[in-house]
């Protein structure tokens, strides 16, 4: 195996695909990075079992063959050549050569024998969609946020990727709070399928200013997400997502229309009283014209602050003030409608014009 291909190119490859080859001590394979030469096309391949990323890498000769070798140390050694260099990659059995000018290194390598086989996604029965990139980028963030990290729990660390009334909606829920973004409209094919919120962090931290244009592609228990020369596949998780549309209240009888960075301005201030008591805040309707935040805690004090809106119905609530803020911060438009019935029930967030996106969040016990 050979290959010549300029510093910056490598190097940006290799960042790419080690992050996800580091640390693995029971299986020290999964610790290297597939290096394949086949008919002129190079690609790179890391895997943890459970998602693989593969970068195409664009090189200015090759030769024919495949090698493992140590993902994090390679990446390391080339990110510290001269930028500008001419890298050339070649190998004989296992033992690897790097050369760059007046710089070489030899890593020991392993057989690619051992390195899992990667899983394929189905060309001709997948389900794919294609969004652009920056829309992609903001939809996921905005419903990463709700996603769960208890693993006892799986199909709430997932996002849940799901059709209905012709729209592809993506949402994520971790119990307490709950967040859903309209994807594409007009959608023709349907998919239900849990995709790991991992795996679509990883594809953020993948993705270039370059790239225009995101492809997914959905098989029974896989997921590809292909964009410029990079695809990360993922399994998708095996389990059940609530009916979330159940869960959206839908005769919520106060609703107000607020200034979403004044609303983040007075529940921050009213955070920092409420420390010491869980994060809890109290967000209250007045009549004709206050809603109030605020926070009572004994040992530091208290916080109210008051913005004047439109109310017609009075009526408070108890809400956790870092959820309250993360939804916030996932809105977009600088009004922002704010929806609930009574204590008990759960709160809607959404921006004022628009309706593609939708947060809620349960109230705490008053």
């Amino acid at each position: 195996m050979k290959i010549k291909v300029t510093q910056e190119k490598l190097s940006k490859a290799l960042n790419n695909v080690s992050r996800i080859a580091i640390g693995r001590v029971t299986l020290p394979i999964l610790n290297n990075v597939l290096i394949r030469v086949d008919n002129k096309k190079v690609s790179l391949v890391t895997t943890n079992l459970d998602m693989a990323v593969v970068d195409f890498l664009p090189v200015s000769s090759s030769e024919d063959g495949v090698v493992t070798v140590p993902a994090k140390l390679l990446a390391e050694f080339v990110s510290n050549l001269p930028k500008g260099e001419t890298i050339e990659i070649s190998s004989e059995d296992t033992k690897v050569t790097i050369t760059a000018g007046k710089y070489s290194s030899t890593i020991n390598g392993a057989l690619a024998d051992d390195f899992p086989e990667l899983p394929e996604i189905n060309e001709d029965s997948a389900v794919v969609y294609k969004i652009g990139v920056d829309e992609f980028k903001n939809s996921v963030g905005q419903v990463t946020i709700a996603a769960s990290n208890d693993l006892t729990r799986p199909a709430l660390t997932g996002v849940y990727f799901n059709t209905y009334d012709n729209i592809l909606a993506i949402a994520s829920t971790d119990g307490y709070r709950l967040a859903e973004k309209k994807l594409i409209d007009k959608v023709e094919s349907e998919v239900k399928a849990i995709v790991p919120a991992t795996s679509l962090q990883e594809v953020l931290r993948s993705i270039n200013d370059e790239v225009e244009e995101v492809e997914i592609s959905f098989n029974e228990d896989l997921v590809r997400f292909r964009f410029g020369e990079v695809e990360v596949i993922s399994k998708l998780i095996d389990a059940s997502f609530p009916d979330y549309q159940k869960l959206i209240p839908k005769d919520n009888n106060i609703k107000v229309t607020l200034g979403r960075d004044e609303l983040v301005r007075v529940t921050k201030l009213a955070a920092l009283f409420a420390r010491s008591v869980g994060g809890s805040i109290i967000c209250e309707t007045k009549s004709p014209n206050i809603f109030s935040v605020k926070s009572i805690a004994n040992e530091f004090g208290e916080n109210d602050s008051e913005i004047e809106t439109k109310v017609e119905v009075e009526g408070r609530v108890n809400l956790n003030s870092r959820f309250l803020i993360d939804a916030l911060n996932a809105l977009e438009e600088k009004e922002i409608d704010f929806e609930f019935s009574d204590h008990i029930a759960p709160i809607i967030l959404k921006n004022k014009k628009s309706n593609n996106y939708t947060h809620i969040i349960m109230p705490l016990n008053s």
